[in-house]
């Protein structure tokens, strides 16, 4: 292959070295994606057949991206690969093989929501303080329960966990999670946690199972080794047993997911569970600054446990990183937005290429106001997904319904929406019914005339059976397309959103015909735009346009599939969400104690070693530009609190950071000005005025204009604050102001009457 030649050495080494185990620990923009999609592509060129590949990623954006590349490289047989996301490929096996588990093939995949209402469900019916049992609370504790293959048997008599619950107030909780797996059950229905948890009994209980799936990928490959968690490790080192042609791809210094079940001891410790496994580092970093490179190996170096690394790369040296000191949260917002505007006119940096990284979603709202007030417009990521807007959830329960009657939660959700006089009392009624005989609340809709339901009620339940029976008909006849576009005018969902003539009306209306074009875009992908916030869909699954296959990749979709104008927007998001993205000029906010690191993080070494791979994370988004910022006074819960610099600064070379803001002094100088016992300062000190260390001198030439001459958009100097720009102007006579902002002084609104300003002459 004449393209391997464009690879360094250390990455052509890891795409040639295609038999037995092989651990690649790829550092931050070493070209970790180029190596995974080339070492495919060399697989299938020295003759592997692509069906028997199997290479699993973490987002459906990123297999997309991946197959189109190899695609590009190799043709159309890499349409033959089993590329995707660890749920996705295993919903599709257990497509293949649910009747052994007793599930039907077009099982129902509950969302988090779904699941979480289900439980709301069965803690109302066992009488349970819902303060104590909150759905989200119980829903995390079955999730990481089924995460280490303890299931609700398993969980019924470990002594530890029944031990916590008590303590906790929450005695009912393995009950809880009996009632709850057994419900999921009688709907047909799987949780995110049992599209592994289930392929892992799969492969348990069937040898004949394992074994075809351990003849037929022979050749595993998994991106983002180090976020893996103990089930999904423990099915694909099953799966890879027999031929151990298994590459995982990663880097520990990068595992931030602890939260959520992945475990860094996987990637750590894989050379002992692959004793012959060879090992490749890729780490020349071709995205970032020598500066920043520089900053992230000392941030990293403090962490005990991890494997043996140096990054380095051939960039240019770059800008020092701009530390700054804010007096409150909310001068932290205007100063960064100052600073991306500054950027924006001084750099030419496009919106796009700006992210304001934070530990928490509660600090957005700062940055959010900062930006507004200067017109920058911006994203936040992680906010409400377009496939859980209500009106979306509701067609989609109906098409959920259509395609398996018996998933009670979409039953009840669309039993009486649009409203058709089924009454709360009536649903509650029936869903006594259908637990006392452990049956579904279709199945005893079907039979709504053995019931003791009014003869009125009998016929509103059985019309209902009917549309939904009539719908099912057309499953094997029409497309995707057509049953949902039959559907949403056929339940008078349509209607009801049309006759809302409000602007949320509208917009909820626009959202469903948005719903509609996705799915055609998914039957006829050649032939329509897709909509600009639905995603690209994955090859394998396009072969059939069933409506079964579309529902599968909706409920599987992840924040990161989302598509869009990237190049319009700031971006705000979490530290974790930003995970494998770039970005030219990155912002870390909020470095301060108690914050980052997390009051929770810094109890063990373990927990602080996250939160400093959290912070490592976050420097390496950097490309060109890295800003880092915190804050002396801070409100957390209506208090307003002051705060201490976060111990990461102090682990930063000196050399590489320059302080602006209220104090320009370093860590190191301010630490040493204080009486520390132990680390911790003895008393905390407030926070001086803010002082602004730069100072103008007026040019020879300055002369005072008329405030009648001044106009937006002028270059002006301003005796103290130097040299500006207006943005905008407002009023009139003696009440005339400017809004300008200054290079070193930020945003200003001042007073002409007073305010003396020079127009800059362009040369």
């Amino acid at each position: 292959m004449k393209l391997l030649d464009t690879l360094n050495e250390a990455q052509l080494a890891a795409v040639t070295n295609i038999h037995g185990p092989t651990m690649i620990i790829a550092g931050p923009g070493s070209g970790k994606t180029r190596v995974l999609t080339f070492r495919v592509a060399y697989l299938m060129h020295s003759g592997i057949d692509p069906f028997s590949i199997l290479a699993l990623t973490f987002t459906n954006k990123a297999a997309r991206e991946m197959k189109n590349r190899i695609e590009q490289l190799y043709g159309t047989d890499a349409r033959n690969l089993w590329m995707g996301t660890f749920h996705s490929v295993f919903s599709r096996i257990l497509r293949s093989e649910a009747d052994k588990l007793g599930y039907p093939s077009n099982f129902t995949i509950y969302d988090s929501e779904d699941a979480k209402n289900l439980l709301k469900t069965i803690v109302k019916e066992m009488g349970l303080n819902d303060k104590l049992y909150k759905p989200g609370y119980v829903l995390y504790r079955i999730s990481l329960c089924k995460n280490n293959l303890i299931g609700p048997e398993a969980y019924a008599v470990n002594t530890d966990l029944i031990s916590e619950d008590v303590g906790n107030g929450r005695p009912k909780m393995a009950e809880v999670y009996k009632n709850y797996t057994k419900r999921c059950f009688r709907a047909g229905a799987m949780d995110f946690d049992d599209l592994l948890l289930k392929t892992h009994e799969l492969l348990e209980r069937f040898p004949d199972v394992l074994y075809k799936y351990q003849h037929r990928f022979k050749y595993v490959m998994i991106d983002e080794f180090q976020d893996t968690n103990f089930l999904q490790y423990s099915i694909v080192k099953r799966i890879a047993d027999v031929f151990q042609n298994i590459a995982v791809v990663g880097d520990d210094a990068q595992s931030i997911y602890a939260f959520r079940g992945a475990s860094i001891a996987n990637i750590l410790n894989f050379e002992k569970d692959f004793p012959e496994v060879k090992t490749f580092r890729l780490e020349q970093n071709y995205r970032s600054t020598k500066i920043i490179v520089e900053a992230a190996n000392h941030i990293i170096g403090k962490n005990q446990h991890q494997l043996a690394k140096k990054i380095w790369t051939d960039n240019d040296e770059g800008d020092t990183i701009k530390v700054i000191r804010a007096m409150s949260d909310n001068e932290e917002g205007r100063m960064v937005a100052d600073s991306i505007f500054e950027q924006r006119m001084r750099d030419h940096v496009k919106n796009g290429e700006f992210a304001i990284l934070y530990r928490t979603n509660a600090q957005s709202r700062a940055f959010e106001e900062g930006l507004r007030k200067l017109n920058i417009p911006y994203r936040i990521y992680g906010g409400i997904s377009f496939y859980q807007r209500k009106e979306v959830k509701d067609l989609i329960a109906y098409l959920k319904l259509t395609v398996n009657p018996h998933d009670e939660e979409s039953f009840k959700r669309v039993i009486n929406y649009p409203a058709r006089g089924i009454g709360k009392t009536s649903i509650e009624k029936l869903m006594v019914y259908a637990s006392d005989n452990d049956k579904s609340l279709w199945t005893m809709s079907e039979n709504i005339d053995l019931l003791q339901f009014n003869s009125g009620t009998r016929k509103l339940f059985s019309d209902f059976v009917t549309m939904i029976k009539s719908f099912q008909t057309m499953l094997d006849k029409k497309d995707a397309y057509e049953v949902a576009s039959h559907i949403a005018k056929s339940t008078g969902l349509l209607k009801e959103l049309y006759n809302d003539q409000s602007v949320e009306g509208l917009s909820r209306y626009e959202n469903i015909q948005e719903l509609l074009n996705s799915i055609k875009e998914f039957v006829t992908p050649d032939d329509v735009d897709s909509p600009e916030f639905v995603p690209t869909f994955t090859d394998e699954l396009k072969e059939e346009k069933t409506l079964t296959n579309y529902l599968q990749q909706v409920v599987l979709l992840t924040d990161a599939d989302a598509e869009g104008n990237e190049d319009e927007t700031v971006k705000l998001m979490t530290i974790h969400a930003a995970k494998g993205l770039e970005f030219k000029s990155v912002f870390v906010v909020g470095l301060e104690e108690n914050l980052f690191p997390g009051t929770l993080s810094v109890s063990s070494r373990e927990d602080l070693e996250e939160e400093r791979r959290l912070f490592y994370v976050a420097v390496t988004r950097a490309e060109k530009k890295l800003t880092i910022t915190h804050a002396a006074t801070r409100y957390k819960y209506g208090n307003l609190e002051y705060c201490e610099p976060s111990r990461f600064l102090e682990e930063l070379p000196q050399n590489l950071l320059q302080y602006v803001g209220y104090n320009s002094k370093s860590w190191t100088e301010e630490k040493s000005n204080k009486q520390y016992e132990n680390g911790t300062p003895v008393t905390k000190v407030k926070p001086t005025v803010p002082v602004n260390n730069f100072v103008h001198k007026p040019s020879e030439n300055f002369v005072a204009a008329f405030p009648e001459e001044l106009q937006s958009g002028m270059d002006v100097e301003h005796q103290k604050f130097g040299f500006g720009k207006i943005l905008a102007m407002e009023g009139a006579n003696d009440g005339k102001m400017a809004t300008i902002f200054f290079q070193n002084a930020g945003q200003k609104k001042l007073l002409l009457k007073f305010a003396k300003l020079s127009i800059v002459k362009s040369a």
